[in-house]
């Protein structure tokens, strides 16, 4: 059965009427671990979509990039979306609800953190309030400022740094910078996110990651030759 399968019958289950907040609270005591990592990116992202304001046609079509929504499928996601729109609770207790939830996969709440990062800059713009959007969720998740630094580092051009995205400092050897190197590019293999709970369906976010984690190795390598 398919992620989009399995959110309609979760949905299904939750009744009309039923809240966002709702069904946190049942994922955390029944988890559906994919499920639960589809609901908490589209929720939160309805959320810092309310936060700026606004919601572009590129806001939409990174969704289906980052969840590879196939056509005639997109009705879950709609309704988790509008859900998450309507809902009077804040982002606040989504992101701790779902904090709590993948609470003992750290590596899961990071994935979820940068999905959102994407979702962001799909306009080509990082604005303000999904800045400060996404600190907060940052700091609800535990993810350290360095690993977050990481995760901008790959899709902000200002902020573009082949070190960060790699995760060492430039005064590592070339060793240290290899050894990272092939830490970050376990971390895509299909078989730990699955473990930390991010559904197949999430690929591309693991393609774009594996791309710009070997494009900053390339380039740091060059640098040195060139150096």
């Amino acid at each position: 059965m398919s992620l989009w399968s399995r959110l309609k019958e979760f949905l299904r289950s939750l009744g009309d009427g039923a809240s966002l907040e709702a069904a946190f609270d049942r994922l955390r005591t029944r988890p559906e671990h994919t499920v639960a990592f589809a609901i908490a990116v589209i929720a939160l992202g309805a959320k810092m979509a309310k936060a700026d304001g606004r919601v572009t046609r590129d806001e939409v079509a990174a969704f289906r990039e980052v969840f590879h929504i196939p056509r005639g499928e997109e009705v879950a996601a709609a309704r988790i979306y509008n859900l998450a729109r309507r809902d009077i609770a804040g982002f606040e207790s989504y992101a701790a609800k779902i904090a709590r939830m993948f609470r003992d996969r750290p590596g899961a709440l990071a994935d979820m953190l940068e999905g959102l990062v994407y979702i962001a800059m799909a306009d080509g713009e990082f604005h303000a309030r999904e800045a400060a959007f996404l600190e907060s969720v940052r700091s609800i998740f535990g993810v350290s400022p360095e690993e977050y630094r990481s995760i901008r580092a790959r899709y902000l051009p200002d902020e573009h740094d082949p070190y960060a995205v790699i995760g060492v400092s430039p005064e590592a050897t070339h060793d240290e910078i290899r050894r990272q190197y092939r830490v970050r590019v376990r971390e895509l293999h299909p078989d730990q996110m699955l473990a930390r709970g991010v559904p197949e369906e999430a690929r591309r976010l693991a393609e774009q990651r594996l791309a710009s984690v070997n494009a900053a190795y390339e380039e740091i390598l060059r640098e040195r030759v060139e150096g």
